[in-house]
């Protein structure tokens, strides 16, 4: 049996250690879906909210929030001691349990281009500057990078391994409108080909079981993705939380979540046609708390690993 090529692996090949990515939720950061400047409320299936909770907010930040044109940031210093806390506490944590050497800073909640330049560069440097770090990983939409911010982080990746990470979710412009994502899909393609004509490693995100779409339409954006040039790639269920207009569609009867049996077998096939240097960051998500409404097997991810295991089983590969 063999093991599918994950990031872990890639990362390890590359730097013959164990390095492992920190994830960091920095005050302040929003999305531009959220506050309005192309849309309001956020996509239908994010809770607006989810965040906050686990960013341990700086309580003078609550309400404050940067966009690409924000004049000043006078709590830069607070994010920056933000950033420096949640990496100390985190990153031992993780040589601590999982032997973890080296790490990637990982700015994951919400838009983390979505900002003024001179604060961008200055979290940027600042966690480029902790002991045993590698690189950085950049979670963003297509629609809030500038090229001021992409050229910069192409003169990182000279020393430094950068990612960027990019929702892709479809293809299909009708399922982006759906679910109010704000951008069309060739805005996501034309700044993948940028970030990677700039240097920059980049993983796709792709959503399974978005409204509307049959199976056909999911691998269809799977194997986009993968012309694009993506180097690593996560792979979620779409499952739907409270407070959230997911939420009232399902109640509604508008919106049926994918089965577990019809997610096996997209994720199955998108796999069989991935091209062999691609990465897998993730094969599938849940939460396993009363926030979630459906579908009922996003719950328990052991039980889903143990379940995608056995689909894998055939095409003799395991996670």
């Amino acid at each position: 049996m063999k093991q599918i090529y994950t990031f872990g692996n890639y990362l390890k090949e590359k730097f013959d250690v164990k390095v492992y990515k920190v994830g960091i939720n920095i005050s302040g950061f929003t999305c531009p879906n959220i506050d309005g400047t192309v849309a309001k409320g956020g996509c239908t299936f994010c809770e607006n909210d989810s965040f906050s909770a686990s960013t341990g907010e700086v309580q003078e930040l609550k309400g404050f929030h940067l966009n690409l044109d924000s004049k000043e940031n006078p709590y830069l210093d607070k994010q920056l001691l933000q950033l420096e806390q949640q990496f100390t506490s985190i990153s031992a944590r993780q040589a601590r349990e999982y032997g973890a050497k080296k790490f990637l800073v990982y700015f994951q909640s919400f838009t983390n281009t979505y900002a003024p330049f001179e604060t961008l560069k200055a979290l940027y440097e600042k966690a480029l500057s902790f002991d045993n770090v590698v690189g950085l990983s950049i979670g963003t939409r297509s629609d809030s990078i500038t090229e001021e911010t992409l050229e910069f982080l192409s003169s990182l990746a000279k020393e430094k391994e950068i990612w960027i990470e990019f929702g892709i979710q479809s293809i299909y412009d009708e399922t982006l409108e759906r679910i109010n994502r704000g951008h069309d899909s060739a805005n996501v393609k034309e700044w993948i080909i940028k970030s990677k004509n700039a240097g920059l490693n980049v993983c796709g995100h792709l959503i399974f079981g978005l409204p509307g779409e049959d199976s056909k339409m999911m691998i269809d954006t799977a194997k986009e993705a993968y012309k694009w040039g993506i180097d690593s790639v996560k792979y979620h269920p779409l499952y739907v939380v409270k407070r959230t207009a997911l939420a009232n569609e399902f109640a509604s009867g508008k919106f049926t979540p994918i089965s577990e049996e019809e997610y096996l077998d997209v994720l199955v096939q998108t796999i069989k046609l991935k091209p062999q240097n691609v990465s897998v960051q993730r094969v599938t998500a849940g939460i396993d708390d009363d926030s979630l409404l459906a579908p009922e097997w996003c719950k328990n991810k052991n039980t889903q690993i143990k379940n995608i295991n056995k689909a894998l089983k055939p095409l003799e590969l395991k996670y």
